[in-house]
């Protein structure tokens, strides 16, 4: 294709935009799901590199000063923001594709067997013994860790051009620009909520780590056990990978959120030796192609993964098809989604949940509602060491040019488990999205207590609650997080709810 003459206007590149998403999606879904076993992202953003121009980039930016009306304003923000980061991803699309492919291509030794690196990742959640986990879980993360120059490479090379091309040189402050907060106040408000729950954390995780590891676990077990602890394998006998998606279907049904109806939601749940062990929705062209993408593999965690896919995909699946695509498939971040899909998650923590579709007893729904709890504490305070971390990394990423320091030590003293340094890169999301996991945490809380105050306290097996998402759904991405807060009567930085969760209490409000 050749360049055209002149930059689009904003509604030619946001149709255009509709497109180029639709099949970068498309193709990051079929090698992520184990279909392609090489990644042709390079050869997708080429095709549209009309797009991704700097004097493209300067016509929306133009066009943005001059939006009449606080939604045109908001459109055309976002417009050109993808733009901007659209011609990161141009420039660094070879590069992305070389790490992709790189992983794809590693294979690790495990008693006599080869196999691929994923597939021995996705292993580590299953294997039953725990000494066999301290063998195999050191070879994994070396293997891992022989692409921390690459992505250290890309994260260089990416964090130059956002710098250019925003014109904001410091990270941090760009990232806060972007979503409309204070990075810093949100992990101060949050350290305080992690040190007035850290008491019945301590409890939950002994408790637990007892329970799932056995007695021949260390004092602090390295973190390669987490992914044996997320599936909850010792209690997969119940949660069998077979029942995952009929129990799934049945608790969203009776919300009212009926996927079996919803013929824009694509369900895959193969088990395929390179399809990553990570469960993602892929929104291709919302609402109407969305991908939920699991791997089941037993246990608890393939429900709760199923339900917080579910909360994504509902949403995009719900937005109203008339918005402009800007409100329906950008954001400047992910913490309004993310609301929904933890609260949908968060049934899992609930005693009659368990009771109502596993036949069992009081005490025994209770416990295993517990259970999920302790792996919610245990994330709550991961994400946000890893925030501290990442604020820590990316303050100082000018001066050193990007150091494991201090991240193998806030993960250790959050969670009980043992980080390695090497670990680093793997573990770290673009754009602070650690931040917007832990909006969500303090939103969902927010809203159970709204559900629970306004529905009762079975909200999440009541028709009722599907109504008021659904509500929420038809705005697509189109309000912010601390907006969804406004409607529900709290206040952003509201903790009190989350605290009471933290704690292990049904109470919704007070500290």
């Amino acid at each position: 294709m050749t360049t055209p003459d002149r930059a689009l206007t904003a509604n030619e590149f946001e149709e255009r935009l509709r497109s180029y998403v639709y099949e970068r999606s498309e193709e990051s879904r079929a090698v992520r799901v184990g279909e392609k076993e090489r990644s042709e992202q390079a050869a997708i953003v080429a095709r549209y590199h009309d797009l991704f121009a700097r004097d493209q980039l300067g016509a929306l930016r133009a066009a943005e000063q001059a939006g009449s009306t606080e939604d045109e304003h908001e459109r055309l923000h976002r417009l050109a923001r993808t733009c901007e980061s659209g011609i990161v991803t141009a420039e660094l699309a070879e590069l992305q594709d070389e790490i992709r492919n790189a992983e794809l291509s590693i294979r690790v030794e495990h008693r006599g067997e080869e196999v691929p690196l994923r597939a021995a990742t996705a292993k580590l959640s299953t294997l039953p013994s725990y000494g066999e986990r301290e063998e195999l879980g050191p070879v994994v993360f070396d293997a891992s860790a022989t692409l921390n120059g690459r992505w250290l490479d890309l994260a260089r090379a990416s964090e130059t051009l956002r710098a250019e091309l925003s014109g904001i040189t410091d990270p941090v402050t760009r990232s806060e620009a972007e979503k409309g907060i204070s990075l810093r106040q949100l992990a101060d408000v949050l350290d305080d909520v992690s040190a007035r729950t850290a008491g019945a954390y301590d409890d939950l995780r002994e408790r637990w780590l007892d329970r799932l590891l056995g007695p021949e676990r260390a004092q602090q077990p390295p973190s390669y056990h987490a992914a044996y602890l997320f599936r909850l394998t010792p209690l997969a006998h119940v949660y069998t990978k077979e029942r995952a998606t009929e129990v799934c279907l049945s608790t969203l049904a009776a919300l009212g959120c009926d996927l079996r109806e919803n013929g824009s939601i694509r369900l895959d749940l193969e088990d395929r030796p390179q399809k990553s062990p990570r469960p993602v929705v892929i929104a291709s062209d919302p609402p109407t192609v969305v991908h939920l993408v699991t791997r089941p593999l037993g246990g608890l965690q393939d429900y709760q993964d199923f339900l917080h896919e579910a909360g994504h995909a509902l949403h995009y699946a719900g937005c109203d098809p008339t918005l402009p695509f800007a409100f329906r498939a950008l954001s400047r971040d992910y913490s309004l989604t993310e609301i929904y899909s933890y609260l949908l998650q968060s049934i899992a923590r609930e005693p009659g949940w368990h009771r109502a579709h596993f036949d069992l007893t009081l005490e025994q729904a209770a416990e295993n509602a517990e259970a999920a709890q302790f792996l919610d504490a245990f994330m709550f305070r991961r994400y946000l060491a890893k925030l501290g971390f990442e604020l820590d990394f990316w303050s100082r990423f000018g001066d050193d040019g990007g150091t494991p320091d201090g991240y193998a030590e806030r993960l250790t003293a959050a969670t009980g488990l043992v980080y390695r340094a090497d670990r680093y890169l793997a573990d770290m999301d673009s754009g602070f999205y650690s931040a917007d996991y832990l909006r969500a945490w303090i939103r969902s809380a927010q809203l159970r207590s709204h559900l629970g105050a306004t529905i009762g306290d079975d909200w999440w097996c009541r028709a009722e609650t599907g109504a008021l998402l659904r509500q929420l759904f038809r705005e697509g991405l189109r309000p912010s997080s601390e907006e969804v807060a406004g409607r529900i009567g709290f206040d952003p930085l509201d903790v009190g709810p989350l605290i009471a969760e933290q704690r292990g209490s049904r109470a919704g409000v007070g500290s």
